[in-house]
């Protein structure tokens, strides 16, 4: 039975202090679904008994049925915890970190000894909201958590992004055998990238005691292994503002247990049994149960495994007084040792529920050990205790949400998560209702309050301050609350929380900002992981149904935050995707929810290409306007790394002020262009192509701002669709060295200028050593060691590089990391797990762009000129790109596009 009602949840709302907004994040498999039904079942939405096996979240069929998750889902839920221990918890971390990193001479001052006495009369704001239980009389703290369980296959990494944008903390759950992988290492970074404070679950502990048998110590190993990696990542990552977001077991921030089993602990949870005990208190009991603590066997604590004196091996107190009891527990009722098992249960005042008096081995273990160490009461634990509230998060997250000044309205009232400010809210993605083609705008309000009826400002990703493109003033139909499967009619929602909202869809294509506010900046659009390199092209059967094809991509491309759904110059119907399972989904969700039934008739997959250059060009090509009165000399240097990277991540764009943009290049490339040439930047390239720079080198050229805009505006074009195949060109940088143009404005306009502007940036392409670049993944593979040749004969078959191989300890698996061109991706699982008897299993993640092999052009000796190079593999690749976007077959050549003076 449902331990709420929505209108409680809708009281909780106006509480932000006692409001938890996080994101389960983790790599696939790794039971981030069956741990998140733990926290669902003991708030009463579904069976405790049931918790694990219902994977309440998954709530579409293929998600069921593949039991992975594709889509972000989110629900709210009400819980409750003692006031005492809730404030006598809150005390004890306060302590914990005021004494964190402070000296021991520190700590004599007087000013410590005062902010020590403040940290032990310390009352949580949470607590002002704490209301008396009418069935126990007890005091309680109540919270909502919105929580959002999120994909872990990195072919829904968007998804990801999409949940991390609108909460505050991050449940990042590891596999206790597996330990951290690719797509963990991905959505971890993602996350503080957010500004997201993690907390850590170490899952599946249910094999160590049932599958794997695994020695305490060994267990412990693993288990270490696996923070330690989680900390390494947040080392690299760490963000000042975030202050201190290590996972430490000791402290609290790391939970043992199994979701399957529902049941879990931290060191907490056993500090309350074993602080009598030991005759110390709580805090120093969670530090003795983790790390270099070894009990001997009179029950003494120290930091040495061995004794000095008789060299005999002492047990680490937390194989000691936690891995072994749980072992004991397991073993007993494994073996269905009736006697034993009852007595353990009595020591520990564990009753067996009723419901599970006929149970015996498996499923009666898992009762017994859901009611002796329920997950729910120690990921509630972590989450109320270290995941911050909306008001103490928005105050160091805004300058990373906001993309206007941070002393606005906007941005004073974000900070302040007030919800009398003007409303500020963020759509991250949007999810299909049951009416056929609508959607539900879900996203985060970070300041004011929305509600039905509420004219709002809605504001797309291409608004500007002052303008009205991409701007629609509406009102909002219904707020809603979205609950897993279900969704709850409220008037109104205010700062803090997540909703949906119905009416606006059709004014956002995937993303945007709404507000009460004229003056508002919009949110900074978010940064994905991902990039859709694999295409597939689409088709009706009966042409009759080409309306309904165009109105089912539309759809599609508002469902999903990172799929692109257009079409080519050659009329086909493109969808990309980020891998080839991505794709699948997207194709079965156009066929099946938005044709109406209509059959599709579904191309080849196919990979985007980059074309880019790798040397400066010899000499000036020329472009000649068609009146013969304009000439352009240009040539192109091949951008380094560094260069490409600065943009690729946004630390340099076009917006900024030149003078800032120019001292970062030239710092950052160490003066691979120098100030004077890097302040002459005119423009980037855009879209997938905005990895290349037009740069002005001219001196006294009369009339040349007025020509400028035609000169970007065909840099843009070309760098969008380069020489070779009409792919996007990426590390170009295209210098103007010099133009000669008529003094009549009439004869130098648009039309006289963008021909031959784009005609010799092709001839610089040619001139400056052209390739190819294909985009890599990055592939994760775990197999045992009988697998180990099958992995190696698969990836040298598709042109894959093996990077790494680790042996992973305490275990018969290997873990191989490769690199694997894109292009040879498909069908890569089916043949990998074929050839190593189904014992290995794939997961791949963009990583970087690559050049092709082969050389596309070469200097004929005898016709000295540039020629394409005959039976070349990236010259193979180009002409079957040309061939299928409808282009000549033969490769251009240079002089066609360099004119003479």
């Amino acid at each position: 039975m449902v331990n709420f009602t929505v209108d409680e949840i809708r009281r909780m709302m106006d509480k932000p202090n006692n409001i938890r907004c996080l994101s389960v994040i983790a790599h696939v498999d790794h039971g981030k679904s069956t741990l998140t039904d733990s926290l669902i079942g003991a708030a009463g939405i579904i069976a405790e008994k049931k918790a694990g096996d219902t994977r309440f979240m998954d709530t579409r069929e293929d998600e069921q049925d593949r039991t992975i998750t594709i889509k972000s889902t989110g629900v709210s839920l009400f819980f409750s915890l003692n006031k005492d221990k809730f404030q006598t918890r809150q005390r004890e971390i306060a302590k914990v970190n005021l004494r964190t990193g402070t000296k021991k001479k520190e700590r004599e001052t007087a000013e410590f000894k005062k902010k020590l006495q403040a940290a032990k009369e310390f009352i949580p704001p949470e607590c002002n909201s704490a209301f008396t239980e009418k069935k126990t009389g007890e005091e309680k703290v109540p919270f909502l958590i919105n929580l959002i369980d999120s994909p872990g296959h990195v072919d829904f990494s968007s998804e990801v992004t999409a949940a991390l944008r609108v909460t505050d903390g991050a449940l990042v759950v590891v596999d206790c055998i597996e330990g951290v992988c690719v797509q963990t290492e991905t959505v971890l970074r993602q996350a503080i990238a957010e500004r997201i404070r993690p907390v850590l679950w170490v899952n599946k502990l249910d094999r160590i005691f049932l599958e794997l048998h695994m020695p305490a110590e060994e267990a412990y190993q693993s288990f270490s292994r696996a923070i330690e990696s989680a900390n390494v990542i947040i080392a690299n990552y760490q963000d000042d503002l975030l202050g201190e977001i290590s996972v430490i077991p000791e402290h609290g921030t790391v939970g043992f247990g199994s979701g399957l089993h529902g049941w879990g602990f931290t060191t907490h949870t056993f500090s309350y049994m074993y602080a009598k005990k030991l005759g110390l208190n709580r805090v120093e009991t969670m530090h003795k149960l983790w790390g270099e603590n070894y009990l001997s066997k009179k029950g003494k604590f120290f930091k040495n495994q061995y004794n000095t004196k008789t060299g005999k091996a002492r047990t680490r107190a937390f194989c000691k007084l936690i891995m072994e009891p749980i072992a004991e527990l397991s073993d007993a009722v494994m073996q269905e040792k009736k006697e034993v098992y009852t007595k353990i249960l009595e020591n520990l005042e564990v009753t067996i529920p009723k419901d599970a008096k006929d149970l015996s081995r498996k499923p009666l273990l898992k009762r017994i050990m859901q009611t002796w160490l329920p997950a729910a009461q120690a990921l509630l634990g972590m989450i109320a205790n270290f995941l911050p509230s909306p008001v103490k998060a928005q105050k160091y997250r805004v300058s990373n949400l906001y993309s206007g000044p941070l002393d606005d309205e906007a941005a004073r009232a974000i900070a302040g998560c007030n919800p009398k400010g003007p409303l500020m809210m963020y759509i991250s993605k949007m999810i299909p209702t049951n009416e056929k083609g609508r959607f539900y705008a879900f996203g985060r309000v970070f300041s004011g309050t929305v509600a039905t009826g509420q004219e709002v400002r809605i504001q797309g990703p291409d608004y500007t301050p002052g303008r009205k493109a991409d701007l629609h003033v509406k009102k909002v139909q219904r707020t809603v609350l979205m609950m897993g499967r279900y969704i709850e009619q409220l008037p109104d929602i205010p700062c803090g929380n997540t909703c949906g909202l119905v009416g606006i869809d059709q004014y956002l294509t995937k993303s945007g900002t709404i507000t009460t506010y004229d003056k508002a900046h919009n949110f900074v659009d978010m940064k994905y992981s991902v990039s859709p390199v694999v295409k597939v092209s689409v088709d009706v059967k009966n042409a009759a149904d080409l309306p309904k094809l165009m109105e089912g991509l539309k759809r599609l491309s508002k469902s999903d935050p990172l799929v692109q759904c257009y079409t080519a110059k050659t009329g086909e119907h493109i969808i990309a995707g980020c891998g080839e399972l991505h794709l699948q989904i997207c194709l079965k969700d156009l066929a099946e929810q938005y044709m109406k039934g209509a059959p599709i008739v579904e191309g080849q997959p196919v990979v985007s290409f980059c074309e880019t250059i790798t040397k400066d060009t010899p000499k000036d090509i020329i472009g000649k306007s068609a009146n013969k009165h304009n000439r352009l000399y240009i040539t192109g240097k091949a951008m380094s790394k560094t260069l490409v990277e600065l943009i690729d991540e946004g630390i340099i764009t076009e917006n900024q002020d030149f003078k800032k943009r120019a001292r970062i290049i030239v710092d950052e490339t160490k003066n691979e262009i120098d100030l004077q040439s890097a302040r002459k930047i005119w423009s980037f390239g855009i879209e997938d192509a905005k990895q290349n720079l037009l740069v002005d080198m001219t001196k006294g050229v009369a009339y040349l701002n007025e020509i400028k805009d035609s000169m970007k505006t065909a840099f843009q074009q070309a760098c969008c669709a380069g020489v070779l195949c009409g792919e996007a060109i990426r590390g170009l940088l295209v210098e103007i060295n010099d133009v000669v143009l008529h003094a009549d404005a009439i004869h130098r306009g648009a039309g006289q200028i963008m021909p031959p502007m784009k005609r010799a940036i092709f001839g610089v392409e040619i001139a400056s050593g052209p390739r190819l670049m294909e985009p890599m993944f990055l592939c994760d593979i775990t197999v045992p060691m009988d697998g180990l040749n099958g992995v190696y004969q698969t990836l040298s078959s598709r042109r894959g590089e093996v990077t790494e191989e680790i042996s992973k300890s305490g275990t018969p698996l290997t873990q191989v990391k490769a690199y694997l061109p894109v292009l040879e991706s498909f069908g890569f699982t089916g043949l990998l797990r074929e050839n190593t008897s189904g014992m290995a299993f794939p997961q791949m993640i963009f990583s970087h762009w690559n050049l092709m092999m082969g050389e596309m052009y070469e200097e004929d000796a005898k016709l000295k000129k540039l020629m394409p190079v005959e039976g070349s593999f990236a010259i193979t690749k180009a002409i079957e790109v040309r061939k299928r976007k409808g282009l000549k077959l033969e490769m251009p050549l240079l002089e066609d596009y360099n004119d003479k003076v």
